[in-house]
């Protein structure tokens, strides 16, 4: 072990001594950085959950898949507004010539809006009249990422012929059948008709107030006659087999699209190509707001924490002034004081910064754990938080230390 090594041991094993012989005041301090570098990890983990969790539940629409509307994307987050180009309608005849025209090597579906506030029924049984029912063809399971958990998807007769079938979600089923019944076959009203249940829908949970569970799918034919309204709107969902031939798949759509739309050489298109991903980054992209402030709000509490760490290496100084006298008597170099009392304020600041890491890394997975993602160590804000600890203790030990350095050892010697 060479020489330094010895030292900075030294400089350490006597800074835990401080420490121990003022607790209470070393706890306090600790404290105080504990609470920024806390406020700084726990937000900005929050807000790693919340992306994670935006990303995640907006993927499992597929990374292979894009939707085709007659409107871009409108999201709306405190007092940042998107403002979408709204386009006229795409009709039914339009989108049935959609799926039959593209021949690229994907799998498109059709879908519709029926209602968002229906009421099912199963005997005494009745949800809360927030289901959506939304009209699909047979293929439209597919290509929104859905599973079914029991039963079957539509057949294309019953589609063609409309028929009074359901495929419902699973907390629809969990409301209706609370005996421990099959919901397969099992009749059931959708407002006035009766339908009869073929497939549950694999449970997905929900994300930032959306619930696939709370979804029933009818035959888009049934859809357009028992829930028909003037201007009725079609959307079009659009599975590519190679996720790399992506861009290839949606340029393919967009000709089609146009020929289909009439929509003439030089205009833009009269239609939005939405992909999985595009809601995801426009709310994560809203996110970075709060990391700024957030990370300011951690700042500030770390700038109270330096000015109290400085004043307590200040007050050490005052107290240990024959202690210093002492160690200059019997042969301390300046450089060796002054590395004492800074080893002593980076040893509390760092004690700081673990207690404050792992309380933010708790908060932050509490939030993960609300919104359904996974644990996260947020290593980049570990990093982050360590080097800030190391720079407050830097700066506020830096004139402590120097002050101690520069001590007179005879008048420290008669300090009393």
């Amino acid at each position: 072990m060479t020489a330094n090594s010895r030292l900075i041991i030294e400089n350490i094993r006597v800074a835990f001594i401080s420490i121990k012989s003022h607790l209470l005041r070393t706890i306090l301090t600790v404290l105080i950085i504990a609470f920024g570098i806390m406020a700084l990890v726990g937000i900005l983990t929050a807000i790693d959950a919340v992306e994670a969790s935006l990303t995640e539940n907006f993927a499992l629409m597929g990374s292979n898949t894009f939707n085709i509307q007659n409107r871009g994307l409108r999201v709306h987050v405190g007092g940042q507004r998107s403002n979408p180009v709204d386009y006229r309608v795409i009709s039914f005849q339009e989108a049935m010539d959609f799926r039959e025209q593209y021949d690229f090597p994907a799998t498109a579906s059709v879908f519709t809006y029926g209602t968002g506030i229906a009421t099912l029924k199963y005997e005494s049984e009745k949800t809360n009249p927030n289901i959506s029912v939304i009209g699909t063809d047979e293929n439209y399971v597919i290509t929104s990422g859905q599973e079914i958990a029991k039963g079957r998807s539509f057949s294309p007769n019953e589609i063609h012929y409309g028929k009074h079938v359901v495929i419902i979600g699973n907390e629809i089923a969990n409301s209706l059948f609370k005996k421990n019944e099959d919901p397969l076959d099992k009749i059931i009203s959708i407002g006035p008709g009766k339908y009869k249940v073929i497939g549950v829908l694999k449970e997905r949970g929900s994300s930032i107030g959306f619930s696939g569970d709370r979804s029933c799918l009818v035959p888009i034919t049934n859809v357009r006659q028992y829930f028909s309204r003037p201007n009725m709107n079609y959307r079009l969902s659009v599975m590519v087999s190679d996720p790399s031939k992506m861009d290839a798949a949606i340029g393919e759509a967009i000709g089609v699209f146009r020929k289909i739309r009439e929509d003439k050489l030089g205009n833009d298109d009269s239609f939005s190509i939405i992909k999985s991903d595009n809601v995801a980054n426009m709310l994560i992209g809203l996110t970075s707001k709060l990391q700024i402030g957030a990370t300011i709000i951690g700042l500030i509490t770390l700038l109270g924490a330096a000015i109290g760490l400085m004043n307590i290496m200040l007050v050490s100084v005052t107290e240990r002034t024959r202690e210093i006298g002492v160690r200059k008597a019997v042969g301390a170099k300046q450089r060796t004081i002054r590395n004492q009392f800074l080893a002593e304020a980076i040893v509390i600041a760092q004690v700081g910064g673990v207690v404050g890491i792992l309380a933010g890394i708790m908060i932050g997975n509490i939030v993960s754990f609300i919104t359904g993602s996974a644990f996260l160590v947020p290593w980049l804000w570990v990093l982050l938080g360590v080097v800030i600890c190391f720079v407050v203790a830097l700066l506020s030990g830096i004139i402590p230390a120097n002050k101690a350095a520069k001590l007179d050892p005879i008048e420290s010697l008669r300090y009393e």
